[in-house]
C-alpha cells in the first residue's frame, strides 16, 4: 500500500528503524480514532463535542442567568458570594440534571451583576468545601486577604474586535517570546495594556512574525511562570481585565504578527480551592487516582486522559482560547511529561525502544493527537508547537502523513548544547564538526523550532547566554569606549551564536524577550528566598536605548539577521549543504537559500585568504557580525564583493573562495551568477 492510503506505511518509509514497531504504532492510530468515535458516537463533529464551555459554567440567557457545573461525587452544591453574603442559601442550591454528575442552577437577571465574586460549596459523603468553578472565565484574587474566586464578567458592551478574522501568514515563525507580567521595566507586575503600548512595538521593529504569549491561562502562584495552571478557562487577571488582552491579540494582528500562547494541559495545580484537585470530594475526578495521579517533581496533578469527562474540559478548553480569544495556535507544554508515566525523569531516549515501551501514555498520546485535529480542523492555519524533548518519532507530523498532528517541535537539544560548550569548554577549544552535527541533528521529516536559548535558560539558578560569555563585566564595561576584552569577546560569540542556530534551524526560530540584545540579569520572580522582590522579574529595555551602552550593537545585528532571515525566506528552503569544518582553525562554512555562511570561532587567529569551496559566481557581503554598527571591529568592507574561480595554484582544480575571516566573526554572502547577476 501506498503512503497516501496507509499513513503508518507512509511513515515508516520515512523512517525504516520504525518498522519493528509497527504493530504499536497501528494500534495507536486506531486508539485515536476509536476515541474520537466514542467521544462524537458518530453523530457530532469533534468540534461540536468541544464545546463544554459553552454549556458548563456561568451564561446569561433569555430568563436570566444560568450556571452548570460537572461534578459527579457531590451530594449538594450551592452557589455563594458576595450576592448571598458567602452563605449558603436554598435559592442558590444547584440541582443534579444528570446520572453522570451535572447540576445546574437558574436564576433571576438581577441577583447577578457584572463584577460580583462567586464561588461554590460543594459537600460530597463525609465533607465539604469552598471551589471555585471548573470552567470560570474570570478569577481575581483580593490584594489583601490573597484569596481568589470568580468574578461575574458581563460588561455592558463586549470587546469590539477591530480586524475581523485574521489568517496567520504561511511564512516559517519567526517567535518573540514574552512573559507579560516582567516585560515591563519598573518593579511589579506588568499589565496587558503596559504590554501594548510600551513593548510590543518593540517586537514589531525587530522583525518577528510570532508572538508567543506565556502564563496566560490564571494560576495561584505568580513564580510558577505560569505552569501551574488553577483556572484553564481563565486569563490571568493580574495582567488585567479580559478586553485587555482582546486588545493586545487585535493589536498584534494589525501588525501582522500572528498570537499563540502556552497552552498547559500536562497537569494542574495541587490547590484544592482554586483548582480542580479534590473537586467533588474525590482525587479522581479529573485525575489519575495514586501516584498516577500526581507529579512529585512538580507538586501537581495528572490528568486522566481516558476519561471522556477530562478530555471534554480539555478539548473545549482548546476551542475556548481560539473562539474567545482568537488565539493562532498554542505551544503545548510539557509534552515529554505527558507522553511517559516516568515523566521523562532520567530517561536519556537513547533507543527506539523507549517510544514504544510500556511506560508511553498512549492515553495521553491520543488526547494529543485530538486536540490537534480539533485545532486543524477549527482554524487550518493555526500553529501548534510540542515541547518535547524526548524526541518521539511522528510528533510533528499530520494524520495524513501517520503523526500525531504538531506543525512544528522544539529543538530543545541546542540550547542544552550551547549550555554545555559555554559552560565547560574554552572556545578555542570548540569542534567544529561536532557543533554542525549538533545543531542538524532532527527528523528531517518533520518541521523544527530552534533556538539558542529561552526563558528556560534566562531563570535564576540558569544563566543566559549574554551572562555565560560576559559574566560580571557586563555590569561594569558595557560603554561604547571600554575595550574590555570579556565584553568584546561575549558579544562576538553571542552575535555568531544566535546568527549560526538561527542559520541552520529547521523550519522555525525562537527568542525570549531581552534575550537579543544580552539582557544582564536573570529571571527570578517574587518569593519568600529574595523577600518578595520584583528586582529580576522586569525587563530592562533603557539598556538597549541607551546609546552610550553596546546593548544596542547586540539588538541591531538580532534585527539584522531576522531581516535577512526573511529577505531569503531562509527557513522556507530547509537543505543546506556544509562546505567546510575545521576543528583546528575553528571555521565552519555552510550553503542554504542562496546565502553562504561563513564562521571563524577561533579566539585569536584571523585568516588571510582562506580558501573554502563554492560554486563559481561573484558573492556579496550581506552581513558582517564584526560591522562597527553591530559593536565589532570594522575589520571588513561593507557590500564588499568575493570572485570564486578555479585557483590554477590548487592542486585539485577546485573552485575555491578565497576570504579574509577575522577572529570570532560571521560573514554572510549571497551568490550571484556571473552571466545577469541574478541571484540564486
Amino acid at each position: 500500500m501506498s503512503s497516501i492510503t496507509d499513513p503508518i506505511a507512509g511513515l515508516i518509509q520515512n523512517d525504516p528503524l520504525l518498522a519493528p514497531y509497527e504493530a504499536v504504532l497501528r494500534r495507536r492510530s486506531r486508539q485515536i480514532d476509536a476515541m474520537q468515535h466514542r467521544l462524537t458516537q458518530g453523530v457530532q463533529s469533534l468540534a461540536d463535542f468541544a464545546s463544554g464551555h459553552e454549556y458548563y459554567g456561568l451564561h446569561r440567557d433569555d430568563d436570566g442567568w444560568v450556571f452548570r457545573e460537572w461534578a459527579p461525587n457531590a451530594s449538594a452544591i450551592y452557589l455563594i458570594g458576595t450576592f448571598s453574603r458567602w452563605c449558603e442559601h436554598p435559592a442558590q442550591a444547584l440541582t443534579r440534571i444528570s446520572p453522570e454528575g451535572s447540576w445546574e442552577l437558574r436564576l433571576a437577571p438581577e441577583t447577578l451583576g457584572h463584577g460580583d465574586l462567586f464561588r461554590l460549596r460543594v459537600h460530597w459523603p463525609g465533607g465539604s468545601g469552598d471551589r471555585l468553578p471548573a470552567y470560570a472565565r474570570r478569577v481575581v484574587q483580593d490584594p489583601e486577604t490573597l484569596i481568589f474566586n470568580a468574578q461575574v464578567w458581563r460588561p455592558a458592551h463586549s470587546y469590539p474586535w477591530r480586524l475581523g478574522a485574521f489568517h496567520r501568514p504561511p511564512t516559517p515563525p519567526l517567535i518573540y517570546e514574552v512573559h507579560v507580567g516582567m516585560a515591563q521595566e519598573s518593579g511589579g507586575v506588568g499589565s496587558w495594556r503596559q504590554f501594548t503600548e510600551h513593548v510590543l512595538p518593540r517586537i514589531v521593529v525587530s522583525g518577528y512574525n510570532t508572538l508567543q504569549l506565556m502564563a496566560v491561562q490564571e494560576h495561584p502562584y505568580y513564580g510558577s511562570f505560569g505552569y501551574h495552571v488553577a483556572n484553564f478557562f481563565a486569563a490571568s487577571s493580574r495582567f488585567g481585565p479580559p478586553e485587555d488582552l482582546k486588545d493586545l491579540i487585535d493589536t498584534a494582528h494589525e501588525a501582522g504578527l500572528a498570537v499563540i500562547m502556552d497552552l498547559v494541559h500536562s497537569h494542574s495545580v495541587s490547590n484544592e480551592v482554586e483548582g480542580l484537585s479534590r473537586f467533588d470530594g474525590t482525587t479522581y475526578q479529573y485525575f489519575h487516582e495514586g501516584p498516577r495521579g500526581r507529579h512529585e517533581a512538580w507538586d501537581s496533578r495528572c490528568f486522566d486522559y481516558a476519561k471522556p469527562q477530562v478530555l471534554h474540559f480539555l478539548l473545549s478548553n482548546c476551542r475556548y482560547w481560539l473562539d474567545e480569544y482568537k488565539v493562532d495556535g498554542f505551544r503545548f507544554d510539557g509534552i515529554t511529561s505527558m507522553l511517559y508515566l516516568h515523566h521523562g525523569l532520567g530517561s536519556a531516549f537513547t533507543s527506539y525502544d523507549d517510544y514504544f515501551n510500556a511506560a508511553v501514555d498512549e492515553e495521553a498520546l491520543v488526547y494529543l493527537a485530538l486536540a490537534n485535529r480539533l485545532i486543524h480542523h477549527l482554524r487550518p492555519d493555526a500553529l501548534t508547537i510540542a515541547e518535547d524533548v524526548s524526541g518521539m518519532p511522528g510528533l510533528a507530523l499530520t494524520a495524513e502523513r501517520g503523526g500525531i498532528g504538531f506543525d512544528y517541535r522544539f529543538a530543545m537539544g541546542v540550547p542544552d548544547y550551547w549550555i554545555k560548550l559555554t559552560k565547560d569548554t574554552p572556545d578555542e577549544h570548540w569542534p567544529m564538526s561536532h557543533l554542525w552535527f549538533e545543531l542538524t541533528n532532527r527528523r528531517r521529516e518533520e518541521q523544527i523550532i530552534s533556538y539558542a536559548e529561552s526563558h528556560d535558560q534566562a531563570l535564576v539558578g540558569d544563566q543566559t547566554l549574554a551572562f555565560r560569555l560576559m559574566g560580571a563585566a557586563m555590569y561594569d564595561h558595557m560603554t561604547v569606549d571600554d575595550p574590555d576584552l570579556s565584553v568584546a569577546r561575549g558579544m562576538a560569540l553571542h552575535k555568531m551564536i544566535r546568527l549560526i542556530t538561527l542559520a541552520t534551524a529547521g523550519n522555525g526560530y525562537l527568542n525570549f524577550m531581552g534575550n537579543e540584545f544580552g539582557h544582564p540579569e536573570w529571571i527570578d520572580f517574587p518569593r519568600a528566598g529574595n523577600n518578595w522582590s520584583y528586582h529580576y522579574a522586569r525587563r530592562q529595555w533603557h539598556l538597549m536605548d541607551a546609546e552610550h551602552l553596546k546593548y544596542r550593537f547586540l539588538a541591531l545585528f538580532d534585527r539584522a539577521m531576522i531581516t535577512l532571515a526573511k529577505t531569503y525566506d531562509l527557513l522556507g528552503h530547509s537543505h543546506m549543504d556544509c562546505l567546510w569544518t575545521h576543528d583546528g582553525d575553528k571555521v565552519l562554512a555552510f550553503q542554504r537559500a542562496g546565502l553562504y555562511f561563513f564562521f571563524n570561532f577561533h579566539p585569536q587567529n584571523s585568516y588571510e585568504g582562506y580558501g573554502i569551496p563554492a560554486p563559481p559566481g561573484t558573492y556579496t557581503m550581506c552581513l558582517d557580525s564584526d560591522a562597527s554598527a553591530f559593536g565589532g571591529h570594522g575589520r571588513l568592507v561593507s557590500d564588499q564583493q568575493q570572485i570564486c574561480r578555479v585557483w590554477p595554484d590548487d592542486p585539485s582544480q577546485a573552485t575555491r573562495l578565497k576570504l579574509y575571516l577575522p577572529n570570532r566573526t560571521a560573514v554572510v554572502l549571497v551568490r550571484r551568477v556571473d552571466d545577469g547577476g541574478k541571484t540564486i
